[in-house]
This record gives structure tokens, C-alpha cells and sequence, in this order.
């Protein structure tokens, strides 16, 4: 298969992690015989930097071009004024509309060998296994906003469209899963909440009778996302909720640099990329963790590409790492540990030793 993946390397770390895991991509591609293709632009505060503009019109159409799209990281102190005009996020959230992606997913599966990295204690972690599913193109991050010196406005919108292909989304991936989805919503308060709940109702009863719904107060949920996490399966929510419940759901793995994502809209294209930031204080030291950004390349080929194959490989492969204590920084106990060249190297060694897909072809 010949594919282009548009890498948009960003800032911080985000061109370091980038390199590792297209590094376990071209290796992936050698042993199962693929072609991939990696051309790279610029976002976020590089972006504003020497265009301008956090997201130039050509990384938009060259995205647009691309089969799937791999992303570092945005942002860091340079550009972190709350009140710039022009800020690093903007361009991330003006990618997302561009490439009409209204569904992300966060695959939450706390690792064995780094049960001690998370602050959550080990007997509550063994056997998670979540999704959350975050609308992304719509509410109070995108609605009209308001400032005088007396006070602001941010409206919180959501038409039913949105809503419907977004849950869709969530029953379809519940169906597939344990068949279970968890709506999360604030339908004592919010009237765009009761819009929700609404239509999560009716969506699970005509076309979804198959799959356990439940409804849950987003202040609720945070508490019994830590609590029992082992009791869930697919959990799916509006934009600022969801935000907010994925980084809480990342202590769940020890480490932000556990966790891939996905953002999907109607067609095959996606945008990939690890949840952590740009980590600043970690930049150019060559010690950022690089397994979010290759484990979201398992979902790139497995959502976008449909080389389910390669996909599980990759994630054998980044458990193979981790079983043999392949730890960064993060991870290890006292702070010490590989590089990031070092642990993609880990995980290219298990691809070596594990996939011979490429050789029995041949």
C-alpha cells in the first residue's frame, strides 16, 4: 500500500516524539512491504512564527491531501498569552473544522508493568479497558464570545446534527466493544445537557437497542472515573466535559505519555496524535516519551488505513517495550530512564523479533 501521512510536528516535544514514531512507522512499512509517504508543515506556535497565522492555508490543504494526519504538540510559553489574538490551540482547533473531525477517541488501557507510575492504586487498575469519546467541534469552545471590562460571555451551542453523529459514533465503537456506553452530560443545569440527553435517548432506543445506555452527571463521573474505572467500557461526552475527563482518565495510565488519540469525522481521514502538550521544560533534552505518539500510528493504521494487521503490531510491540521495563523518565521509579530515540528503538526491536508478516510474504 502507498500512503501520505502529513506529519505536522508542532512544538515543544512535539518534533521529537514525532521523529521516534515515524521511525516505528517506516519500520512497520519495510516488514509489511508498504509505501509510506511523510510530508511535514507547519502548526501551531512554529506556525505563527514564520507564517503568521497558527494553521497556514497550505498545511490545510496538504492535510486535506493526505491519507491521515500525525500530530506532535502545540504550544509553550512563547505564545502563552491568554489574551494574544493569534495562539498556538487556534490552529489545532481550526484543523480539526478544516478536516470536518467531530469525534475524538481516547483509548484508556493502563499498562501492567507501569501500574506503579499512577497515582491511582494498582488493585483499581487491573483490567481497564475505556474509550471516551469527545465531541469536538462544537460548544462552548467554539460558540460566540464576549469581553468588556465588566465581564464576559462564552456561549455553549450545540444543534442536534452534532449531537446525533457524535453518539452514533460512540454506539457504533460500544457495539464492537462490550456493549456498553456511558452518555455524560450536566441535564440538571444545562438546557444544551437536556438537548443531549434527549437525543442520546432516543438514538440508543431506535437504533442502538442492542447497547446498555447509561446517563451521568459530568461531576459524577469524575469521581467514579477514578473510583471504579473497571466498571466502564465506552463513555461518551460533549467538548469542554470531555477535555477535562480525558486528562483525569490519563492518571488512570500513570502517564500522559501513555495515551494515543484518534479524530475521526465521516470519511476514513483522521488526525492522530499523542494528549499530552509541548512540555517546554522537557524540550530538546531528548527524554520526552514517545509511546502516545506511537501507539496513536497503531490507530492512524487501523482507523484511517484499515491495516488492522499492522496496527496490532505496533501495540504488541509497545507492550513488548514495556514488559521488558523500556521505561522514560516518566515512567521509571527515581526519574531515570531511555531516551526517546532509545524507547522507540525498544519497540522497533519487539516489531523485529515479533512480526514476521514481511517474511513469510516473501
Amino acid at each position: 500500500m502507498h500512503a501520505e501521512i502529513a506529519l505536522l510536528p508542532g512544538d515543544g516535544i512535539g518534533p521529537e516524539v514525532t521523529a521516534a514514531a515515524v521511525s516505528v512507522l517506516r519500520s512497520v512499512a519495510r516488514r509489511h512491504g508498504h509505501d509510506f509517504a511523510f510530508p511535514e508543515y507547519d502548526v501551531g506556535g512554529i506556525a505563527i512564527d514564520r507564517h503568521g497565522v497558527p494553521l497556514p492555508e497550505a498545511t490545510l490543504q496538504g492535510c486535506r491531501r493526505a491519507d491521515a494526519v500525525l500530530l506532535g504538540a502545540v504550544g509553550g510559553p512563547k505564545w502563552s498569552d491568554p489574551n494574544a489574538k493569534v495562539r498556538p490551540e487556534q490552529g489545532l482547533l481550526a484543523l480539526r473544522k478544516g478536516l470536518g473531525l467531530f469525534a475524538n477517541l481516547r483509548p484508556v488501557r493502563p499498562h501492567p508493568a507501569a501500574l506503579d507510575a499512577s497515582p491511582i492504586k494498582p488493585h483499581l487498575l487491573t483490567g481497564v479497558d475505556i474509550v471516551v469519546v469527545r465531541e469536538l467541534t462544537g460548544g462552548i469552545y467554539f460558540g460566540e464570545k464576549t469581553r468588556t471590562a465588566d465581564a464576559a460571555s462564552d456561549l455553549c451551542s450545540y444543534s442536534v446534527v452534532e449531537i446525533e453523529r457524535v453518539l452514533r459514533s460512540a454506539f457504533r465503537l460500544a457495539r464492537l466493544r462490550r456493549g456498553y456506553l456511558v452518555s455524560v452530560d450536566k441535564a440538571n443545569v444545562l438546557e444544551t445537557s437536556r438537548l443531549w440527553r434527549d437525543v442520546a435517548a432516543r438514538i440508543g432506543r431506535e437504533e442502538f437497542p442492542d447497547v446498555r445506555l447509561e446517563h451521568q452527571l459530568v461531576d459524577s463521573m469524575a469521581m467514579h472515573l477514578l473510583a471504579r474505572p473497571r466498571e466502564y467500557d465506552v463513555i461518551v461526552t460533549e467538548n469542554m466535559f470531555g477535555d477535562i475527563l480525558t486528562d483525569e482518565a490519563s492518571m488512570l495510565a500513570g502517564s500522559l505519555g501513555l495515551l494515543p488519540s484518534a479524530s475521526l469525522g465521516d470519511g476514513k481521514a483522521g488526525l492522530y496524535e499523542p494528549i499530552h502538550g509541548s512540555a517546554p521544560d522537557i524540550a530538546g533534552k531528548g527524554i520526552a516519551n514517545p509511546y502516545a505518539t506511537i501507539l496513536s500510528c497503531a490507530l492512524l493504521l487501523r482507523h484511517s488505513l484499515e491495516l488492522h494487521e499492522e496496527a496490532d503490531c505496533i501495540e504488541r510491540a509497545v507492550d513488548g517495550a514495556l514488559n521488558a521495563q523500556a521505561f522514560t523518565g516518566d515512567l521509571a521509579r527515581g526519574g531515570r530512564g531511555l531516551s526517546t530515540a532509545a524507547a522507540a528503538q525498544a519497540v522497533i526491536e519487539q516489531l523485529q523479533a515479533h512480526c514476521y508478516v514481511a517474511e513469510l510474504r516473501d
